[in-house]
């Protein structure tokens, strides 16, 4: 194992496992054992963000992880991390050594003989600090896996368990980027950006790209115009990581993009109709004039208040506006990936917003009062990654899209996961191979 510094990590996102093909996470089983020649299976799996701490919080997740594990048995397995560390960094990264620890050696995981880790810690250095980490971890029975290598420009051979910490903008198996502070100038020292791997499984390439971007800010400002500002925020910097995946310096390949989005309901259009029948009183700062709340009141019932919005309160009467049918009624004010309708795809959505959950460990199903919420979590990939799924469901329906652990706390963010299979010889999209995987 190979330490590249001290191994942290304090909130863990996004957890993926593909198959043999194609994905940004991934665990593959071989159909070998079953009579169906050479080719794999694909499952993915995603997490969300969660404040490490030793406690019951970090017992929940780890146990909901291993089920996830024993369930799907991924020969290939990625897991997406985004804030680890926190606001307060230096303290609470204390405890990733022992997680990192826990994930490479337990019982759980002893079939994965190989691994990579991947920890941005370098929280000192304000120009390229993203707090990202990403692990991939590969069963036993994955004969050949390749990793490339973005500045030698080849494949290389995946042996081993290695972790690389510390200064990542060195290490030539990745391509890391914050974005430029001008994206965000609301957010003094922002952490978001992206981090990206790729692969090559059975003549099939794929990059997993680990990505976080920005939040709103304000419920107030996020309310004033439709779509919000925070949106158009939003749209540049998933624009700008994908531009840089599909530009010339590299090959193109399939690509899944997995992490916290941040993706937000509309929420002018939310507020419209959750208080149609409302009237609006608003709440000035006696020395700026400053709006600071909004009472949204029902015109008769005594004037009940049905919703306060300040910055950082979306106070609803009834929760189980967000829980009924898993709140899929709200899809329709879920807009922002729209923009891009032709480059990015997404399966369709049937579990409950995925922030913000309540933290106490007793609450496993409570939104916080925080924010509206949104499914902030999600797991997107390229039209010709699409294509790889969809032509593998056409023979087993075996493709799922929830989330993890839906009746216990797992933190503010409730992981999610997409589990497909893909057919043997699915990526190669003619008679030729692939060259993708040539050792040079």
């Amino acid at each position: 194992m190979t330490f590249g510094g001290e191994e942290r990590i304090s909130h863990l996102r996004e957890q993926f496992q593909l198959r043999d093909e194609d994905g940004s996470q991934m665990t593959e089983r071989l159909e070998e054992k079953e009579g169906r020649g050479s080719g794999g299976a694909l499952y993915m799996e995603g997490r969300k963000r969660w404040r490490m701490r030793p406690d019951n919080l970090q017992k929940n997740w780890l146990r909901e992880f291993y089920q996830i594990v024993h369930t799907h048995k991924p020969h290939f397995m990625a897991l997406h991390c985004q804030e680890f560390g926190g606001k307060n960094y230096e303290a609470s990264m204390s405890h990733v050594d022992k997680f990192v620890k826990e994930l490479l050696s337990s019982d759980a995981m002893k079939e994965y003989n190989r691994a990579r880790v991947y920890l941005d810690e370098n929280y000192k250095s304000q120009e390229h600090f993203t707090a990202l980490g990403s692990f991939y971890f590969l069963h036993e029975s994955l004969k050949n896996i390749y990793q490339f290598d973005f500045k030698a420009k080849k494949y290389k051979k995946v042996t081993g368990k290695e972790i690389y910490s510390d200064t990542l903008e060195s290490t030539p198996m990745l391509e890391k980027e914050k974005f430029p502070q001008e994206y965000f100038p609301e957010c003094k020292w922002s952490r978001k950006g992206f981090l990206r791997t790729r692969w090559c499984i059975s003549d099939c390439s794929f990059d997993l790209v680990n990505i976080h971007l920005f939040h709103d800010a304000s419920n107030l400002i996020a309310w004033e115009t439709s779509p919000s500002v925070y949106s158009g925020i939003r749209h540049k910097a998933l624009g700008y990581v994908l531009d840089r995946i599909i530009d010339q310096r590299f090959e193109k390949v399939s690509y899944f993009v997995f992490g916290d989005f941040n993706f937000r309901l509309d929420s002018r259009s939310v507020v419209e109709t959750l208080c149609t029948k409302a009237t609006m009183q608003t709440i000035r700062a006696a020395d700026t004039n400053e709006v600071v709340k909004l009472i949204f009141r029902e015109s008769d019932n005594d004037r009940k208040v049905m919703l306060q919005l300040e910055k950082k309160l979306f106070d609803y009467f009834n929760q189980e506006v967000f829980q009924d049918n898993n709140g899929t009624a709200l899809l329709e004010f879920d807009k922002e990936l729209s923009v891009f309708k032709d480059k990015l795809y997404e399966l369709d959505i049937s579990f409950p917003p995925s922030y913000p959950y309540s933290e106490d460990s007793s609450q496993g199903k409570q939104y916080m009062n925080t924010r509206c919420p949104a499914w902030c979590d999600r797991i997107l990939m390229s039209p010709s990654a699409k294509e790889l799924i969809l032509r593998s469901e056409n023979d087993e329906k075996i493709v799922t899209y929830d989330n993890i652990g839906p009746n216990v706390c797992m933190g503010d963010h409730k992981p999610v996961f997409l589990s497909f299979r893909i057919a043997p010889g699915a990526g190669k999209p003619s008679a030729h191979l692939h060259k993708c995987c040539v050792v040079q």
